[in-house]
């Protein structure tokens, strides 16, 4: 069978999925659930509970968006991966930190007061400033080749970048090697097709209804 990714329509670690399979040009179905109402069939192949889910075969289910990513990799050459042990590992250590940053930036979007909006944009942006410093001359996270890492940023940075448009806070500008590492991003055809065509009108209605600080300046 085709590989089946199972997703949560705004769900950036389904997206890091999504964009591995299309620069990957490896045929996919996309099935949307309802995580706060998850079908019974979807809670039986996934242990946690969460999206991405990438089924092969009936009996063959992957979870985690890093482990589904280092799947397609090795299995659908050429790799994104870099090919030097340790600047794979290197690659593999900022994926997991970006992991990180995205359960940052959805507290930022959620918090309930401009106080603690404050603070998670704070904190966001000094974790972006070490990432700032393992940036060289781009475009990409390793320079010239599109990897893994790019894969696992860009919906992190996507999103920063429709809250800049929205709600400007400085965070790419603070961060210039970002900023141009998000640009190049967003140009990427695997990463503009990676989020439904309403997806920007879908986050505000979604985070408008979490009744946050940031939500009422999104709209």
């Amino acid at each position: 069978m085709a590989y089946q990714l199972i997703s949560f329509v705004l769900c950036p670690y389904v997206q890091r999925s999504v964009i591995t399979l299309k620069e990957k040009q490896v045929p996919f179905t996309i099935t949307y659930i309802d995580l706060q109402n998850p079908p019974d069939w979807f809670l039986a192949i996934s242990p946690m509970g969460k999206v991405p889910v990438l089924r092969m075969a009936q009996d063959q289910v992957l979870f985690e968006s890093a482990v589904i990513n280092e799947y397609l990799d090795e299995t659908n050459p050429p790799p994104l991966h870099p090919q030097d042990p340790w600047r794979r590992a290197h690659n593999r250590a900022w994926i997991e930190f970006g992991s990180n940053l995205i359960g940052r930036q959805y507290r930022m979007l959620v918090a309930a007061d401009e106080g603690a909006f404050v603070q998670e944009r704070d904190s966001l942006l000094a974790d972006l400033r070490y990432v700032e410093q393992q940036l060289g001359e781009g475009p990409f996270f390793n320079g010239a080749a599109f990897s893994l890492a790019d894969t696992a940023y860009a919906p992190l940075l996507s999103r920063l970048d429709l809250i800049e448009r929205r709600y400007p806070q400085g965070l790419l500008a603070a961060t210039p090697k970002i900023a141009a590492w998000s640009e190049a991003l967003l140009a990427k055809l695997a990463v503009r097709e990676s989020v439904v065509a309403d997806f920007e009108e879908r986050f505000i209605t979604y985070y408008a209804g979490q009744g946050g600080f940031l939500a009422k300046h999104l709209v």
